[in-house]
């Protein structure tokens, strides 16, 4: 540092030198509470309240969402027995399906945990016929009855990964 310029220290952890700055409010920051974006480095503060804005989802948005999620997916699940070998093609499809029906009813609005609920609900949704499978093969059924749970299986993986990538807005 040149003799003129003063030290700074981070507005969080005062005994920290730092020569970084919010670039939204011009906090002095360290590198542990810096948060990169797209446009530099800002704090912690400003990075949330900007997330509050993009929170657009209402109280009824929750349970629309659960519903939505869980039915239609335990919907899918009973399908699943009938498929066999197409539920690889055919899972994601459901997925789809699943997400762009909670975007229509709750109208485009969003919120992390909305997306989180949605992918929890199409778990719960789909997992009872994985339960029944089980609970058969530990009362003595056969294993021939183990396949039907592989199926089952990827059903569920697949469409809560599908509902999530949809929902979360992950770009690849």
């Amino acid at each position: 540092m040149s003799e003129n310029s003063t030290i700074l220290y981070c507005a969080n952890h005062p005994n920290v030198e730092t020569t970084l700055r919010c670039n939204r409010c011009e906090k002095p920051i360290c590198a542990r509470c810096a948060v990169l974006t797209p446009t530099g480095y800002r704090c912690k503060e400003c990075v949330q309240g900007q997330q509050r804005q993009f929170d657009t989802a209402t109280w009824l948005d929750y349970p629309l969402t659960i519903v939505i999620a869980a039915l239609l997916a335990f919907i899918g699940s009973q399908i699943v027995p009938r498929l066999g070998f197409f539920t690889i093609f055919l899972a994601p499809v459901a997925g789809v399906i699943i997400a762009e029906a909670i975007r229509l009813v709750i109208r485009k609005r969003r919120s992390k945990r909305l997306f989180l609920t949605a992918t929890i609900a199409a778990g719960i949704g789909s997992a009872p016929p994985i339960l029944i499978v089980l609970v058969s093969i530990l009362a003595g059924g056969s294993l021939g009855m183990l396949l039907g749970l592989i199926w089952q299986g990827v059903y569920t993986f697949t469409v809560i990964s599908t509902v999530y990538y949809r929902l979360s807005g992950i770009r690849l």
